[in-house]
């Protein structure tokens, strides 16, 4: 006899990795102006964003636009790290990155200050230790800015140990919650070390099994930590832009899969407390 599976989640979703990069819009010409990008969000139930882009001209562009508004998305913006993709090995050691993301801040976007750092990457965990790294950390500990870091787990607690709180107040979002696949283990002894870690679920191994259903081990360590969970997208190339209606029915998916209190909080509450959306 076939499982009966709950129905999907039909809720609001909260994207908290959205990336609108230059090759998404490049400056309205390319083939996801702000029109079509929020009409992807409207049409999924997508009510807010935590938007970041290479270079930072993206995320103002949907903080300004009157689409956003018109769509009922509000917008989070964060200041990405990176210029151009050399940005991308070297950012954790350019003094000009530090320079470049404090007068972001000073700017501000037309959806309002800043919330948050990144998304950035460190390929090579020990680059948490670099200059750079360490000022940006203690930089978002001290104006209680969220960090969106795609990083392993060793590299977690070496930038947890660069916040002058050691960690305990720095609102750090695990991009995929470690997209390299640290055991359930590993997942839950950072999240009891860290109480403001976030996991966000993107491309994470493990996550779903069979009918795109959560695997059970994953279901009870969500089951266990209802309020440390996240939502995202992650549009870091065209074709997840083009997969965004797919992306966000596989979430409406799994979610159907548990408590409504729990997948409301999954897909929309947590990050919506988090950055004080109403």
């Amino acid at each position: 006899m076939p499982l009966a599976w709950s129905a999907d989640y039909a809720g609001p979703l909260f994207d908290t990795h959205l990336h609108y990069n230059q090759e998404a819009w490049d400056g309205n010409t390319g083939p996801y102006p702000p029109a079509e990008a929020l009409a992807r969000m409207q049409r999924n139930g997508v009510k807010a964003i935590v938007a970041n882009s290479r270079p930072n001209a993206g995320t103002q562009t949907l903080a300004a636009a009157r689409e956003a508004r018109d769509a009922g998305v509000a917008v989070v913006p964060f200041v990405r790290l990176y210029r151009n993709r050399d940005d991308y090995d070297n950012w954790f050691r350019d003094d000009t990155i530090y320079e470049m993301v404090l007068a972001e801040l000073a700017r501000g976007t037309a959806s309002g200050p800043y919330k948050g750092l990144g998304e950035f990457h460190l390929y090579d965990s020990a680059n948490a230790n670099g200059p750079v790294a360490r000022k940006l950390i203690a930089l978002a500990d001290q104006k209680q800015l969220a960090v969106l870091a795609h990083v392993d787990d060793r590299a977690i607690d070496l930038l947890m140990a660069h916040a002058p709180s050691q960690g305990r107040a720095l609102r750090l979002i695990w991009a995929h919650t470690g997209i390299g696949g640290p055991s359930i283990e590993r997942v839950q002894a950072l999240l009891e070390r860290y109480p403001q870690l976030m996991g966000e679920l993107s491309y994470r191994p493990g996550l779903t099994c069979e009918g795109g259903k959560l695997c059970p081990e994953w279901r009870a360590l969500i089951l266990k930590y209802p309020g440390r969970f996240l939502v995202g997208s992650d549009t870091w190339v065209n074709q997840r832009w083009s997969a965004y209606d797919e992306i966000m029915r596989g979430y409406r998916a799994w979610l159907g899969d548990l408590p409504p209190e729990v997948a409301q909080r999954v897909a929309w509450g947590n990050a919506a407390a988090m950055f004080g959306i109403n």
